[in-house]
């Protein structure tokens, strides 16, 4: 009888302590998405090369003596980038783009200590409740993954070619957008009231629709930015005076240019910013005449506007052919929007 009064009194201080896990989570997930957007500009700026070591243990601090500086470039210089493609460059100018690099895996470093230590305190503490605790050691553990694919993503840039797979780079893309995505789930789940009585009229499925559709999208911008496809066709909304370019099918087997084809690639992106404005679009009308909640019908008007948010991102960092804040204000756009559409699922859950 003792043992069960305790029981309950602890998941009493688990139920109790939910805003705070939340918040925790929400941050973790603020923090998830600064770095898809350094990534991003790591990317763009042709720095993700610069650190030839992984050293996830050690490495937190930079070269702090000008020798220390002069190893590390010794070490860049016998990489394919510097043999092929910055051949004569200065120190100065490696430090440009090293502190890119360094940024960003030391960012991702801190996003595990966010993560950890807050959770073992949560967890020491009877603060987190018995059946979300796998929920949340599994994201621990995809985030430690994640890192071993960013390291997996750079080596292949380290070989023959002074590039990193975009294959490789798409999949990196993509555990950060699940890892955020679960993130907002759970912190979403631990917030939630009760659901007020509604109709969504059959919309649980098509919002879970546009989560996938959104995803997908933002792989498709992954092989875009892996393949420089952006700087092939920069005119809107036709691709130079063609609707449909001749390239699209150059390749053989037919399959692949989807993933090869650097015009393709392009065209593909632009007919999923279509498919998911339509979709979002349809959703958002066919949910006006209904009785949603307060809470979903604010989560559809949040969709509506980060969609058309991200259109006008996207468009403008093509016309204007990929300047560096644009494009990362782009990639922060495709995080908004489907930070959104996740909430939008999770508000019309179970209805």
């Amino acid at each position: 009888m003792m043992a069960d009064n305790t029981s309950d009194v602890g998941e009493a201080r688990a139920v109790g302590a939910r805003p705070q896990v939340a918040a925790w989570l929400l941050v973790v997930a603020a923090l998830v998405a600064a770095m898809v957007m350094l990534g991003g500009a790591t990317r763009l700026t042709h720095s993700g090369l610069s650190m030839v070591q992984w050293q996830p243990l050690m490495g937190v601090l930079p070269p702090l003596s000008e020798e220390a500086w002069q190893e590390t470039f010794e070490k860049y210089k016998q990489y394919p980038e510097y043999k092929k493609i910055n051949q004569g460059m200065s120190l100065a100018e490696f430090k440009g783009i090293f502190y890119y690099e360094y940024s960003h895996r030391v960012l991702g470093r801190g996003i595990g200590l966010a993560f950890a230590l807050p959770f073992l305190w949560f967890l020491l503490t009877g603060r987190i409740e018995r059946r979300r605790r796998k929920t949340l050691f599994g994201l621990f553990l995809l985030g430690g993954l994640q890192g071993l694919i960013g390291w997996w993503m750079v080596k292949s840039g380290l070989v023959d070619r002074p590039d990193v797979s975009h294959y490789r780079l798409t999949v990196h893309l993509g555990v950060a957008f699940l890892i955020l995505g679960a993130l907002i789930w759970v912190a979403l789940d631990l917030l939630a009231k009760a659901p007020a009585p509604s109709d969504s009229g059959g919309l649980r499925i098509w919002a879970w629709a546009a989560v996938l559709l959104v995803l997908l999208q933002a792989l498709s911008g992954g092989l875009v930015a892996g393949l420089d496809a952006g700087f092939v066709y920069n005119t809107f909304p036709m691709m130079n005076e063609y609707w449909l370019p001749p390239e699209l099918g150059q390749l053989s087997p037919w399959w692949l240019n989807m993933f090869e084809n650097v015009i393709t690639v392009q065209f593909d992106h632009r007919i999923g910013a279509y498919l998911c404005t339509l979709l979002l679009a349809w959703i958002w009308f066919k949910a006006r005449a209904l009785a949603l909640d307060p809470d979903a019908r604010l989560a559809l008007n949040l969709t509506l506007a980060a969609l058309v948010l991200q259109l006008a991102l996207g468009i403008a960092t093509l016309v204007l052919q990929i300047p560096l804040t644009l494009a990362v204000l782009h990639q922060g756009g495709a995080l908004l929007l489907f930070a959104a559409t996740v909430q939008l699922a999770f508000r019309l859950r179970g209805t």
